[in-house]
């Protein structure tokens, strides 16, 4: 069948899609992933088709507005204040990128759309051409329950209707945003409006299928939630060549004890320099080697001592299992990469979902109390790497939950529920 993939965002919104295209063709699908421009490459090397889409919208992080939000972004009313500064540049922006969707939808002619909940136009795309369409995300944002609250509310210990009432707000807002959205691009493409508007169902009413890429082993599926959510286990996307690391990387390693990762990705803020000195003197202070990633412009280092070494980037699969504890912003991706590698994580989150996974990674004992970036020292930073490197409990259950991890195959599980759903759904 053919299958169309649409999702948008950074590489971490991205790479979990291109592993379900890979595993989705792995099975003789024709597989068409759509994103941003920025990522053709990244698609294409690794044999999928690619459906462009602007990366307009992804420039604005780079805006004065953009950067307050990584640098502020760490509570609710933050997050909602930039978004609202930011809504008029948004708006336009995100109209044109619903009318790309429909003209690579249109082109694909697709069996099944499988969507990133940024691409809110897909399932209209998919009821415009009678197919089903499954709701793919790396973060359990949309569903309801009493088990855990919605990943961008503060972790007030309040009991089940607290975290029932965070999704209720949510998504009564994300609703009331997309409506006007959706409104016109119905009637772009010739379809009816809609009596209401909810982001989870079709317009006959109907659950749209979810499905959760993530481990139970971290964070365990709730018992109320609806057989049309699922947990697949994470999507993992394997390394398509044997990888060789730069030989001063390989020496590093070989010239001491594991020394500690530290990355945040794209994440930089206003002042990475400043960012890059708080982790050299707390890797210092705490007695600890250190391999800094400035690949993407969230760390930018100059003149380091001889213990810590400065690389472009190196695949987590590999570099991960050779530390003693990863620090990172708690990005989805990222956090599964350092547990299913067994190390403990030290997670600084900078805003949006990264301080639950901080909070959880905590809470399941694989990690240190996450640090958040408004509150990022050297001190406390040496603190929580000291706990991690030293805490033989934090160590034993980190390679304890990396087993149960690499024993799954979210992507296969994945897979065999978008087969389902083909074949079953009546669109």
């Amino acid at each position: 069948m053919k299958v169309l993939v649409l999702t948008y965002g950074s590489r971490g919104d991205v790479q979990p899609y291109v592993a379900l295209g890979l595993g989705l063709k792995a099975r003789g699908h024709e597989v068409t992933l759509a994103t941003s421009e920025r990522f053709r490459a990244f698609v294409e090397d690794r044999g999928l088709r690619f459906g462009s889409m602007s990366d307009d919208l992804l420039a604005i992080i780079d805006t004065d507005q953009g950067k307050d939000l990584l640098e502020k972004g760490s509570s609710l009313f933050q997050i909602v204040k930039s978004s609202i500064r930011m809504a008029r540049q948004v708006a336009p922006l995100q109209r044109a990128m619903m009318r790309e969707t429909w003209e690579i939808a249109r082109d694909v002619d697709p069996d099944i759309i499988v969507y990133h909940s940024k691409a809110g136009s897909a399932p209209h795309i998919a009821e415009k051409l009678g197919v089903p369409c499954v709701l793919a995300t790396p973060i359990p944002m949309f569903v309801p329950t009493r088990a855990f609250r919605f990943v961008v509310f503060p972790d007030w210990k309040l009991g089940g209707w607290y975290n029932k009432a965070t999704y209720a707000l949510i998504l009564f807002l994300t609703n009331r945003v997309w409506a006007r959205y959706i409104r016109d691009f119905r009637t772009s493409i010739d379809l009816p409006p809609l009596k209401t508007y909810d982001m989870r169902r079709t317009a006959d009413g109907r659950d749209i299928p979810i499905l959760h890429g993530h481990s139970e082993a971290v964070l365990r599926r709730p018992d109320d939630w609806p057989d049309s959510a699922h947990v697949t286990g994470y999507w993992f996307l394997q390394s398509n060549t044997a990888w060789t690391p730069p030989e001063d990387l390989q020496d590093f390693l070989d010239a001491g004890p594991p020394p500690v990762y530290v990355g945040f990705g794209s994440m930089a803020g206003r002042d990475p320099q400043r960012l890059a000195r708080v982790v050299v003197e707390a890797l210092q202070r705490a007695g600890l080697r250190g391999i800094i990633a400035t690949g993407w412009g969230g760390l930018k280092a100059d003149a380091l001592p001889d213990t810590i070494l400065r690389i472009d980037q190196a695949p987590h699969e590999w570099l991960f299992p050779r530390v003693a504890a990863v620090v990172h912003h708690g990005g989805a991706g990222t956090t599964a990469a350092g547990l299913r590698a067994g190390k403990p994580s030290v997670i600084v989150p900078f805003f949006g979902d990264q301080p639950f996974w901080g909070s959880l990674v905590h809470a399941i004992g694989a990690g240190p109390k996450p640090i958040r970036r408004s509150r990022l020292t050297a001190a406390r930073l040496a603190a929580a790497l000291r706990e991690a490197t030293g805490s033989h409990d934090m160590q034993a259950v980190a390679a304890r939950i990396g087993e149960q991890i690499r024993r799954e195959d979210g992507v296969a599980r994945a897979v065999a529920l978008i087969e389902d759903i083909a074949k079953s759904d009546p669109a």
